[in-house]
């Protein structure tokens, strides 16, 4: 994957910098919602140099978190030396996410970040971090509402850090998530209003770890009942064309009867259009 860096005022991205180290300092201590994507990595790596042994990272042990993505996660808290907890999340149980509207994300960030901000408690932390930045806030991010409620602090939004000044920041300092993908949880998968299965969030995480293994690190499997869309980026379209074949044998296995790629490419968030 390809990053382009010379647009970013690096000067400007320093100070962002020292205005989320003097943050995180102020706090003392705290447990950062960690997935182990570039933004959490890189805020706990962080929040690692600044407040060191009073920080624990706690990542959410759910069906839309595929095991990829909490491998990679285990890897990057061994290579900055901090604790990492792991949570039980059981957002299936909530009749309100399961049925998928529009604003699922609050009712699962509402779950999981009382379960966080419980443990913070218990451990005698001063807060809990999400890893939201600052052009989150041009997405539709129903669960930044139920964030602001609970008292989350957003330390990368408050320094008014984006992704790609994170990006940067990060190849800057070596750490190894500073290329990573973008990622988000199995559901972005699914048209608001389909209810939601394990079986489901099975049959997606099989084929996207298909797509993973032919070579193609940025993709999605869109979920549409029978059918499965694949998005990816253009560079890579040929690559899925030339193993159409199996691709769709192995999708097939999953329980999908038809699929197809998407000839926009890959777009994050693209139900939110």
């Amino acid at each position: 994957m390809n990053f382009d860096f010379t647009k970013i005022d690096a000067v400007a991205a320093e100070k962002k910098l020292d205005a989320l180290k003097s943050l995180v300092r102020s706090c003392g201590s705290a447990l950062i919602a960690f997935s182990g994507g570039v933004d959490s990595s890189f805020l706990a790596a962080i929040a690692a140099g600044e407040i060191g042994e009073s920080l624990v990272l706690a990542t959410a042990v759910s069906e839309t978190f595929p095991k990829n993505e909490m491998d990679a996660s285990k890897k990057f808290a061994r290579e900055i030396g901090v604790e990492q907890i792991f949570v039980e999340s059981s957002e299936l149980d909530i009749e309100e996410f399961r049925h998928n509207p529009k604003n699922r994300c609050y009712f699962c960030k509402k779950e999981l970040f009382s379960k966080f901000l419980k443990i913070a408690s218990e451990r005698g932390l001063a807060k809990v971090f999400s890893g939201a930045n600052y052009d989150d806030l041009d997405d539709f991010r129903p669960g930044l509402a139920a964030q602001k409620e609970l008292g989350v602090v957003s330390p990368l939004m408050e320094a008014k850090l984006t992704k790609n000044e994170i990006r940067m920041i990060s190849n800057k300092m070596g750490l190894s998530s500073w290329n990573r993908p973008q990622m988000a949880c199995l559901t972005s998968r699914f048209p608001y209003g389909v209810e939601l299965s394990r079986e489901k969030f099975a049959a997606v995480e099989r084929c996207e770890d298909y797509l993973r293994g032919i070579g193609i690190t940025q993709y999605r499997v869109r979920h549409h009942g029978d059918l499965a869309r694949i998005e990816v980026e253009p560079c890579d379209m040929p690559r899925v064309i030339d193993n159409g074949s199996d691709i769709a044998a192995e999708f097939k296995k999953a329980g999908f009867k038809f699929v197809t790629i998407d000839i926009e490419g890959f777009r994050s968030g693209s139900f939110n259009d």
